[in-house]
């Protein structure tokens, strides 16, 4: 049972209604915008999947009901005013019905001075080259090599990381740190290997480590 004074820290509008931003619990990209009301937020709790209110319907509803593309809550924050939520799920699926991963998949504006960028949009690129090869990529001269010459490239970068790091050679470093990146991702793609197996991987350690630390 959820205890009342969770519920009643949240400041619901005069419909009895508040805004929950949906939020990936790996990449940490903004999936959706959504309403609860007290019965869905307090479903959600209880379930540990978004349960959500229809503005349209009036009527509650889970997310991933119909489609089989639920949203597994891992935390749920309330912003300084009470008044509007975050939620960082896990989700099994897209989290928008035309199927992209994000409600917000369609760019209105970019800053002229400013160049949008994301582990995942550079995924998709590298993984572009490879589905529809482009002549004088780079990208896709490695996937046309293939596995060994990935890997070997891998393995300079990772050479060269490790002569400017001992060097001491922050900018140099962070260069071929990029660098191992890129083909690191390469590698991925080829492997099938997705940003969000790794993100899963770091946030079980993650998880590991501080049960670790609590413990003593």
């Amino acid at each position: 049972m959820i205890a009342a004074d969770i519920l009643s820290k949240v400041k619901f509008d005069e419909k009895g209604l508040v805004p929950c931003v949906v939020q990936d619990y790996y990449s940490k990209q903004v999936l959706m915008l959504a309403y609860m009301n007290e019965e869905s937020l307090k479903a959600t709790l209880e379930k540990g999947v978004t349960c959500l209110y229809s503005r349209s319907r009036k009527t509650l509803w889970t997310k991933g009901e119909t489609s089989g593309n639920f949203q597994h809550v891992v935390e749920m924050r309330l912003d300084c005013d009470g008044d509007s939520l975050v939620a960082e799920v896990i989700k099994d699926g897209p989290a928008c019905h035309t199927g992209n991963e994000s409600c917000f998949y369609r760019t209105l504006f970019v800053g002229k001075d400013m160049k949008p960028f994301s582990i995942e949009g550079l995924y998709e690129l590298i993984k572009g080259r490879k589905t529809s090869p482009k002549e004088g990529s780079y990208t896709t001269y490695l996937f046309n090599k293939g596995i060994d010459k990935i890997l070997k490239k891998v393995g300079e970068e990772s050479t060269e990381v490790i002569i400017e790091g001992k060097a001491g050679n922050k900018e140099a470093a962070i260069y071929e740190l990029a660098d191992l990146y890129y083909h690191a991702m390469v590698m991925m793609v080829e492997m099938g290997i997705e940003p969000k197996d790794v993100f899963k991987e770091l946030a079980a350690r993650h998880v590991l480590d501080t049960k670790i630390k609590q413990g003593g």
